[in-house]
């Protein structure tokens, strides 16, 4: 009986084998027509006046939103500013998982804490149009800049 079962196995592959042929490349070409704008080359805002011009940058611009939050939080409670990352663990909505590494996808953190001050920055690999350097301090205000690393005196993120 075993022997019958797999024999009538084997010979509905061939049958079920072709149906997965023929319908692979509709399956395969189905997604690009549905691809979201923002995989052909132009970025979609995120929110109304969102100041990044990629996805990249709308991650980075995150990111420091929450570390400038977090430290404002901290600050508060503390009476000083946290002077690492992983001080900011579970302040605000800064994980452990923000606090682990400085690599951000097509950006690096950099972060220098006092108890009176700091200086957080956003380092693209490559500046560009699409890929600011960033930078916040204490102020709490975001600069950014296209050609170097950004610092206080860049223009401001509107």
């Amino acid at each position: 009986m075993k022997i019958r079962n797999l024999a009538l196995f084997l010979s509905t592959l061939p049958v079920a084998g072709a149906a997965l042929v023929i319908a692979q490349p509709t399956l395969q070409t189905e997604p690009a027509a549905h691809a979201p704008a923002a995989a052909q080359g132009s970025y979609q805002p995120k929110f109304p006046g969102d100041p990044a011009r990629s996805d990249a940058e709308a991650g980075a611009l995150g990111y420091m939103r929450v570390v400038i939050r977090a430290q404002k939080l901290y600050q508060k409670k503390h009476d000083e500013y946290a002077t690492s990352l992983k001080d900011l663990v579970n302040t605000g909505s800064f994980t452990r998982r923000m606090a682990a590494t400085t690599e951000r996808g097509d950006y690096t953190v950099g972060f220098k804490g006092k108890k009176d001050n700091y200086v957080l920055t956003m380092t693209p690999k490559n500046v560009d149009a699409e890929h600011r350097s960033f930078y916040a301090d204490e102020d709490g205000v975001i600069h950014a800049d296209e050609t170097k690393a950004a610092d206080a005196s860049s223009p401001k993120v509107k």
